[in-house]
């Protein structure tokens, strides 16, 4: 396996001082003692809650060739026999890092942030890139103060295209981030109320959002959504800061990037899209409009750093869902099966509508039902019980007859639904995926949405556990006998 770095390069770029016999060069980067793979270098990071110099010996034996250690924890370490690199501060060097990783890169880097759909469209990019060449991309949603840093220093010298997202939960968070990424390419995908509790109002968010330009490289081109009441807004913002090209995607008329028509269904949906003039169908293989409005913007940043545009547009079909973010599950029960749809990563107003569409996309099976389990939003603030109470108006327009709910805000949504729909609530979610355990019945699609914070990924945990999830090509299969397809 090539090297990622030499012991050599990483020393140097990090300031740090070796200990003991280190190896010609690393293959890989982990913060994860458990995962670590063999040959890897180990970054012992403090976090929040773990210190991860407590598990230096762990991260030893199971593989790292070189543990990267701060200088204040050395005494500490005892006898602990890896190969070291000591440095000031270990968040601090991996920073330092990533910075010699950008500046030896001649990749084409895009970054994108956004209230939402951040991770799903990096995701986008990621696939559509890869038939154009070497593709390195955040993992997971790596997007903050350690993610950022960490996927920098991760990027092979001879990478191709670089894929970054980056969030944020306050202003000036953006900022730091952007500069050491350096994007050519820079996405905002919407503006919308997410962690509107740090926040007096959306043009607060939209000028935190509007960081991601100030680390654009010269000639450097930002890529907004035309859809949104804030365009102009932080089409400002860019000019202010001396961007030089503006593109834009959506439905409005004078997008670059224009969503002329769309064809969706509970799989996968069909795009009609205008690039420079020219109409393109394009197959995307993750349902939902929020998906096929920031596939425009994934399209136009690839047409911008020079991507095989045909191979680009083929390789959409072959999007999936990602995990807490509309992955499907096809679920025996009894003599039969049910859908879940698992959103439960994370939520906000405007994801929560996006999801509650998606389940009213999804038909369910002969005395099925379409039911959303819905869990709190958080960071809302002075507005919480304001947005959750306002959920109601898309459930009912979706034709949402079935509600299972949980956490304290969402007590909210319970009061303001009609008693033509079926609500039942819990406070706990431990309580309500005992409920949905015990109350799906063959033909149920059920989605589940919630905060992160919340913990409803329990609750896909639990259904997952208790009924056997189908192969792709069982639920092929099914679907195919479901939709009469086949003999």
């Amino acid at each position: 396996m090539s090297l990622l770095w030499t012991s050599e390069e990483m020393t140097a770029a990090m300031g740090g001082r070796p200990v003991g016999n280190l190896p010609e060069g690393i293959t890989g980067i982990s913060i994860d003692s458990r995962s670590i793979g063999q040959g890897e270098a180990f970054f012992a990071i403090k976090g929040d809650r773990v210190d991860g110099h407590d598990f230096a010996g762990l991260a030893a034996a199971n593989g790292a060739s070189v543990i990267v250690v701060s200088e204040g924890k050395l005494p500490a370490l005892g006898r602990l026999s890896a190969p070291l690199i000591v440095v000031d501060d270990v968040l601090a060097a991996l920073g330092r890092l990533g910075l010699a990783s950008r500046e030896r890169s001649r990749a084409r880097i895009v970054a994108v942030t956004g209230s939402v759909g951040k991770t799903t469209t990096k995701e986008m990019l990621r696939h559509a890139l890869v038939p154009s060449g070497k593709v390195h991309a955040a993992v997971a949603s790596f997007n903050n103060h350690w993610g950022v840093p960490l996927t920098l220093a991760r990027m092979p010298a001879d990478t191709n295209f670089g894929v970054f997202e980056i969030g944020m939960n306050h202003a000036d968070e953006i900022r730091p981030l952007v500069q050491m990424v350096r994007p050519h390419v820079a996405i905002i995908t919407t503006i919308a109320a997410a962690h509107l509790g740090h926040f007096k109002n959306l043009e607060e968010i939209a000028a935190a959002k509007a960081e991601i330009f100030e680390g654009l490289e010269p000639g450097g081109v930002a890529i907004l959504n035309r859809d949104i009441p804030q365009f102009e807004f932080l089409e400002a913002q860019a000019n202010a800061v001396g961007v030089p090209h503006v593109r834009t995607f959506g439905q409005h008329a004078k997008a670059d990037f224009r969503l002329a028509d769309f064809d969706g269904n509970a799989e996968s949906s069909t795009v009609w899209a205008v690039l420079n003039g020219e109409t393109s169908e394009v197959h995307i293989g993750a349902p939902g409009r929020h998906i096929a409005e920031n596939a425009m913007a994934v399209l136009g940043a690839c047409l911008l750093v020079g991507a095989d545009m045909p191979k680009a547009m083929q390789a959409m079909a072959e999007l999936r869902a990602v995990k807490g973010r509309g992955e499907r599950h096809l679920l025996g029960i009894g003599e039969g099966h049910l859908t879940l749809i698992d959103e439960s990563y994370n939520a906000n107003p405007a994801s929560m509508r996006a999801a509650i569409a998606l389940l009213a996309s999804s038909a369910p099976e002969i005395n099925g039902r379409r039911i959303a389990v819905l869990g709190d939003m958080l960071e809302m603030g002075e507005f919480s019980q304001e947005v959750h109470e306002e959920l109601a108006g898309p459930l009912l327009a979706a034709g949402i007859e079935h509600v299972w709910l949980a956490g304290k805000e969402m007590a909210a949504l319970k009061e303001s639904l009609p008693d033509s729909v079926e609500v039942t609530y819990f406070e706990k979610t431990a309580d309500l995926a005992d409920f949905v355990v015990r109350s799906v019945i063959p033909g149920d699609v059920v989605m589940v949405k919630s905060s992160l914070g919340i913990g409803f990924g329990k609750i896909v945990a639990a259904l997952l556990d208790n009924y056997p999830a189908f192969s792709d090509t069982e639920r092929q299969s099914t679907e195919d006998a479901t939709s009469g397809k086949g003999a």
